[in-house]
């Protein structure tokens, strides 16, 4: 029995059958390969069917407890943002008018973020800052005390975590003899220390311009 060799294809169609296969292979790399191994679905298929998670990495679970501190955490004290303008003299007009003490309150685990810069001064060494904070005990009892950062410069910006209740702030100190101004921004979870209160001893007002922030002194040269 002789097997006759079946007809070939006819053109059409064999253009039509490899047609279909690459409209195959191009649904099958877009609707599947893409999402699942290159975070790509322009079909929308890796979203509907899941495979868009395939290619992510596996987690890494990370407590957010540990460490010394919690990484989120709420608080009580409303958030605010303040901008306070500290006038200080020249060192010829003595430490009263040349270096003053400023703080906020803050309760522990607090978070201050901050920003400052001296307008009018030219020369980094002639402007020093103390960065500490300490509480405020009744009469008789210990203080507890914490420096975070003394050194010269025109500027400084950060943020603080308080580590204790308490008052959190600078003192500054101007030896160039020209007056200056510490514009100093403020965003966080604080209270303003009132007027001649400790922290605030210097009686600087914030929110209003450097000319008027400090009402205690009346020198010509800082309302200039």
């Amino acid at each position: 029995m002789s097997l006759e060799p079946n007809p070939p294809m006819p053109r059409g169609r064999l253009i039509a059958a490899v047609a279909g296969t690459l409209v195959l292979a191009a649904l099958v790399v877009l609707g599947a390969v893409l999402p699942a191994e290159f975070d790509r679905d322009p079909l929308g298929t890796g979203r509907l069917t899941g495979l868009s998670r395939l290619w992510a990495p596996d987690d890494l679970e990370v407590d957010p407890r540990s460490g010394s501190a919690a990484r989120a955490r709420e608080y009580a004290t409303p958030f605010r943002s303040d901008v306070v303008e500290i006038p200080l003299g020249g060192f010829l007009e003595g430490a009263e008018r040349s270096e003053l003490e400023y703080k906020v309150r803050m309760a522990k685990d607090a978070t201050l973020i901050y920003a400052w810069e001296v307008v009018g001064a030219a020369d980094a060494r002639d402007f020093h800052f103390d960065q500490h904070g300490h509480t405020t005990p009744a009469p008789g009892q210990p203080m507890t005390v914490a420096t975070y950062r003394q050194s010269f410069g025109l500027r400084q910006q950060g943020a603080l975590t308080a580590p204790f209740d308490g008052i959190q702030g600078w003192q500054f100190s101007n030896s160039s003899e020209r007056p200056v101004v510490v514009r100093l921004r403020l965003s966080g979870f604080y209270e303003l220390v009132p007027p001649g209160r400790p922290g605030n001893e210097a009686g600087i007002v914030a929110n209003v311009p450097g000319a008027r922030a400090r009402p205690a002194i009346s020198s010509p040269q800082l309302r200039d």
